[in-house]
């Protein structure tokens, strides 16, 4: 212990470090170790996911070292595949930050089902360390980006409460999203055809089986295209760096992948020639050593081979992509953030990874039975802000006719026909509930739903009020109107009858109804029954809409009638 907080006592170095003849730890002084270890710890400044590093190096054929420790390899280097559990180990090793530690793990024991005592080997929390000495020796990145990572890796965690790490799904906020109602995290689901549709629930209303409806649930598109909209706005000052950057990134990565592949073809070249020496300084009449020598050499000739194919394909993966892309490229799809957004060549996993770098978390508030949703966005520097997002019309809502249109529609019925309302509404660009431009259909289905009679004179009625004026059956009226006994007119084919009225016709024709006995007692007969109790009801509350194709003209002459 008293080695350990003087950070002298020596333990199995990470790769990528060595004891130098004084037992300090330093660098490992081969280039190659050093260039796949800071290749490492690029590639996740880039991606953020461990996982995305493991993909990064078998895309691009690269290779990862470690050191045999005992037996006859002992102290060996050896290069393989890198894994997903050889990146954490990495990652999560302060080693790499210049930081000496003792304590990372201690042994417990328990006692098995089998009634056996077994150990097994737990993490410490760092807080609980024995000895931590920052800045011990040189490291690979400094401690602010090593703790840095540990948050990040911690916000990757799937069986985490945190963010999550950005993945395939179309949910741009999945794991970012918290309820306003409870506080506990909304989860992501898929819905609709093929999984297409995306819904953000709080499932807390059902927590452990419980039947019942969930905490929140609300529309995946109106709260992303929401947050999407106000982080472009914000983003718009820092678009010309933000390309800079990334451009930069771009050059950096390939030329550290050539830098890699090149150092690797070095060594397998200085494998060989070792190889060539070993056996030219063999004996010639030692056959036995002079075969194993020259099987070595062979082997070291082959790996060159296989490793200069490789390479070429590689650059020939490159050549295919097309020429790099150039700083003035960039530059130019920068003045143009919202459209690279939207474009189809960036992907779901792109879009997500920008909004965990600049937002912590996003707060839910909805009500249930309200249009409107608002949206607590915290971003990573601590500032909050508000947004509103409106839900989506259900089907009904989207079809029916808003009050603004039914104002305008009943404004001209004053003075114009449905042609001309059509007219006038399609040439100012205005468009019918369903979203196409008005049709006779809809303006009549507007002004029958709503009641809106058709244009009217000064002085004229329909056949209904007509009728009622004057105690007969709307028959008799149309009747006189076809006989050219009352002056009557339509403003266009199909529409309702127009009557003028004036005081003198008014008493021909009630002194007609007082000399026909058949009218008298027509009239007799409608009085009889009241005036709510109307043969032509229908009809009358047909005329009253002032809906032209409602009332036929024909069929209604009311021939055989006595004058």
């Amino acid at each position: 212990m008293n080695k350990a907080r003087k950070g002298e006592l020596h333990t199995p170095l990470p790769v990528g470090f060595t004891f130098d003849p004084a037992g300090r730890i330093v660098l490992d002084p081969d280039e190659q170790v050093q260039t796949a270890v800071r290749s490492l710890f690029d590639v996740f400044r880039r991606t953020g996911s461990a996982f995305g590093v493991v993909q990064h190096f078998v895309r691009e054929g690269l290779r990862f070292p470690k050191r045999a420790y005992g037996g006859a390899w002992a102290g060996r280097l050896l290069w393989g595949d890198l894994t997903h559990g050889r990146v954490l180990g990495v990652l999560k090793n302060p080693c790499y930050a210049g930081t000496y530690v003792f304590g990372r793990y201690h042994y417990r024991k328990k006692l098995g089902d089998d009634g056996r005592l077994r150990s097994a080997m737990v993490a410490v929390a760092p807080e609980n360390w024995q000895v931590r000495i920052d800045d011990h020796h040189p490291g690979y990145l400094s401690l602010a980006e090593f703790e840095a990572n540990q948050i990040r890796l911690r916000h990757n965690r799937t069986n985490a409460v945190l963010s999550g790490a950005a993945r395939e799904g179309a949910a741009l906020l999945q794991g970012l999203l918290l309820c306003g109602h409870c506080g506990r995290r909304l989860t992501v689901r898929y819905t609709s055809n093929g999984g297409i549709k995306v819904r953000y629930e709080c499932g807390h209303g059902r927590r452990d089986g419980a039947p019942g409806p969930h905490c929140r649930s609300v529309d995946g598109s109106i709260l992303d295209a929401a947050v999407s909209a106000h982080v472009l706005g914000a983003l718009q000052p820092a678009e010309l760096d933000l390309a800079l950057r990334a451009v930069d990134h771009l050059h950096q990565s390939r030329q550290s992948t050539e830098h890699t592949w090149k150092l690797r073809l070095e060594r397998a070249q200085y494998e060989a020639d070792l190889a060539e020496r070993q056996y030219l300084l063999t004996e010639p009449e030692n056959r036995l050593v002079a075969r194993t020598m020259e099987s070595r050499w062979n082997e070291r000739l082959a790996e060159v081979h296989r490793l200069q194919e490789e390479y070429h394909a590689y650059a020939r993966r490159l050549t295919d992509a097309g020429p790099p892309v150039t700083r003035e490229q960039v530059l130019a799809l920068a003045r143009d953030l919202p459209r690279l957004w939207d474009a189809p060549t960036t992907s779901p996993r792109d879009r997500k990874r920008i909004l965990r770098v600049l937002l912590a978390d996003v707060t839910v508030l909805s009500v249930p039975g309200s249009r409107e949703v608002r949206l607590g966005i915290r971003w990573r520097s601590g500032r909050s802000e508000s947004v509103t997002a409106q839900r989506p019309l259900n089907a009904p809502d989207r079809r029916r006719c808003p009050p603004e249109t039914v104002a305008l529609v009943a404004e001209m019925s004053r003075t114009l026909t449905d042609r001309q309302i059509i007219e006038s509404c399609n040439a100012e660009g205005l468009l019918a509930p369903t979203g196409k431009p008005f049709t006779r259909g809809s303006v009549q289905w507007i002004r029958y739903r709503h009641r809106i009679p058709g244009p009217q004179a000064d002085g004229q009625i329909s056949v209904t009020q007509a009728a009622s004026r004057l105690g007969v059956s709307i028959h008799v009226i149309y009747y006189w109107i076809k006989r050219g006994i009352l002056a009557a007119s339509k403003p266009a084919p199909g529409w309702p009858w127009r009557i003028t009225l004036d005081p003198d016709m008014e008493d021909q024709l009630r002194e007609r109804i007082r000399r026909s006995g058949h009218l008298r007692r027509d009239h007799a007969h409608i009085q009889a029954k009241g005036p709510d109790d109307h043969d032509d009801a229908p009809a009358m509350a047909a005329h009253g809409t002032g809906v032209g194709p409602v009332i036929a003209d024909s069929g209604h002459s009311g021939s055989g009638m006595d004058t």
